[in-house]
């Protein structure tokens, strides 16, 4: 029988929301954690985590990453991942060259972190006063900082752990580069798939170009990766659409039946972040205001997809109140469903977030 997008759909809900697990497995099932510092009301790694990790309470992550075999990096987008995976991407040939001056610098800085073990980024810039530099957003910033970032993107050092938010460097072990450069491309490109399948034809070909970030090295690589990609996952085109999954998954198997629950997702959640399958999926633009200037929000500063069974109807704004939990409600037909059943499901879901932000029961 065709394969619905209604069947797609829950089977993208099914395959992404998986049964709480340990955190490391939550973290290697996942592939990649997308990481941003806006808390309202954590960080998106921490509520991406906490629907997949048993017990999950925020800053989790932050507290264990020294013990997990895991890395903080840039993929196709800034995150979490898996060592193995990260190995992949590197040694990196960023596409903006180092002069010799700024190399003499990043070596100089290099031994210093390697006879201190872990350095804060004040200690780099008090033993080394590299001054201030313009930063992205055309203020100043400490170009040890700058400096810093740029070591850790070309693999000299790695996030050893962080303090008040802010990353301390330790000097990352060299490890040889791929002996094939292809089948490593190949498993980076199927890191994403896994993730975020079922993907639109579209939404593939971005996100293989997005890695053009984590292996700057291959950028002349992608387009061959994509077609190998094309030739190797599944495939069906549904209403004009063709999508890709990976091998072996079924999408119109009887097991992606939705669970009567309430979830209220990161917008950085993998069954929210791709915008153009969740127009495909729930026949609405839902969109990332924290950049848009007040007046021009329509759902809010940090709106959480509702997702009820396998349907996003709405969004919700949550913050922490005098010690409570403060849920501003939208949905996208002007009312909430009026089944018992999720006003039930809502109140759940809210609970977890309380007990996962430690406000207790």
């Amino acid at each position: 029988m065709p394969i619905t997008t209604m069947q797609l759909r829950a089977y993208a809900v099914a395959r992404s929301l998986f049964a709480p697990t340990t955190l490391p497995k939550a973290i290697a099932r996942l592939g990649f954690v997308q990481a941003d510092p806006i808390r309202a009301p954590a960080r998106a790694q921490d509520l991406t985590l906490r629907h997949r990790v048993k017990g999950y309470a925020a800053g989790d992550l932050e507290r264990r990453y020294p013990r997990l075999a895991i890395e903080e990096d840039f993929f196709v987008n800034y995150g979490f991942l898996p060592r193995a995976t990260h190995a992949l991407m590197h040694p990196r040939t960023p596409r903006t060259a180092w002069t010799p001056a700024r190399w003499k610098q990043a070596h100089a800085v290099l031994e210093f972190v390697r006879e201190r073990g872990v350095v804060h980024p004040r200690e780099v810039d008090a033993q080394f006063a590299h001054g201030k530099a313009l930063n992205w957003f055309g203020g100043a910033s400490n170009a040890s900082t700058q400096l810093l970032d740029g070591m850790h993107y070309r693999g000299l050092l790695r996030i050893a752990r962080r303090e008040g938010g802010v990353r301390l460097y330790a000097a990352r072990e060299v490890h040889p580069p791929a002996a094939d450069a292809g089948a490593a491309l190949d498993a980076l490109v199927d890191v994403v798939v896994r993730k975020y399948a079922p993907l639109p034809e579209r939404s593939l070909a971005e996100l293989v170009g997005h890695l053009r970030g984590g292996a700057p090295q291959w950028a002349d690589g992608r387009r061959n990766a994509l077609a190998r990609a094309k030739q190797r996952l599944q495939r069906a085109s549904v209403d004009g659409t063709t999508w890709f999954w990976p091998e072996g998954e079924n999408p119109a198997s009887k097991r992606h039946a939705p669970p009567e629950s309430v979830c209220l997702l990161t917008p950085f959640d993998p069954v929210v972040w791709d915008r153009r399958r969740f127009e495909l999926f729930w026949g609405w633009a839902y969109r990332f205001e924290a950049y848009t200037p007040a007046p021009k929000r329509k759902l809010g500063y940090y709106a959480l997809p509702l997702l009820w069974r396998d349907d996003v109807i709405g969004w919700s704004n949550v913050s922490v109140s005098d010690g409570r939990l403060v849920a501003q409600l939208g949905y996208v037909r002007g009312r909430a469903p009026r089944e018992a059943a999720f006003r039930r499901e809502l109140d759940a879901e809210l609970g977890r977030v309380g007990r996962f932000l430690g406000l207790g029961a």
